[in-house]
């Protein structure tokens, strides 16, 4: 099982990683993994909008050439984006150059839209040690915090239950905008903004 808090083990392996944002006194950093979508997206953005909350989305490039309105929506609105591949390909199951193909479509998707960017995370978490060489000019952005949204199973109680108590300073949080987290993202984001709104933290965007 994922655990929704990242071990410290996998910090002091990948150290060049990003895990979390050290100085960062009450900001939290909530990311969106797998959009944009027509069906899910935009709600994303309108609660976000509620407490002036900035955010990364971490975007797959056929979704942006889908949409490319929302994609400019998450721009406009000041948030931050993030290249997470051209068709949410995970790196340990294909060739190397398949896979850095695919990072450079996703590029040339998002620079298409105006969204320039050296942000990447790979899907699933999941890489190659070979791809992590070639991905140095890249800031490769991964997690503290996973809120397991995607997993249809769980009841959005039981990841508030598990996710509040881990969120510190400079945690970067990790959500998804797709169809499969629908159900527990519109019932977790709201009382999540909320919560920590009230206790006086602030949501930022990755730079």
């Amino acid at each position: 099982m994922v655990p929704y808090k990242t071990p410290e083990l996998f910090k002091r392996i990948w150290p060049k990683l990003h895990w979390q944002i050290s100085g960062a006194e009450k900001q939290i950093f909530l990311t969106f993994d797998d959009g944009p979508i027509p069906e899910l997206t935009p709600w994303v953005l309108d609660e976000l909008a509620k407490y002036n909350a900035k955010a990364t989305f971490f975007c797959v490039g056929e979704n942006v050439n889908r949409v490319p309105a929302i994609f400019k929506r998450i721009l406009n609105e000041d948030h931050a984006v993030g290249n997470h591949t051209h068709n949410h390909l995970n790196g340990r199951r294909v060739p190397n150059d398949q896979y850095f193909e695919n990072i450079e479509e996703c590029d040339l998707a998002l620079e298409r839209c105006g969204g320039k960017t050296n942000l990447f995370r790979p899907p699933y978490g999941r890489f190659r040690q070979s791809q992590l060489r070639r991905l140095s000019d890249r800031k490769v952005v991964m997690w503290s915090v996973l809120t397991k949204d995607y997993v249809m199973t769980l009841e959005p109680e039981q990841i508030l239950k598990q996710i509040i108590p881990i969120t510190k300073s400079g945690s970067i949080i990790v959500f998804h905008d797709n169809i499969k987290a629908e159900k527990n993202l519109k019932a977790v984001l709201p009382v999540y903004l909320s919560h920590f709104s009230k206790a006086g933290y602030q949501f930022s965007a990755l730079s």
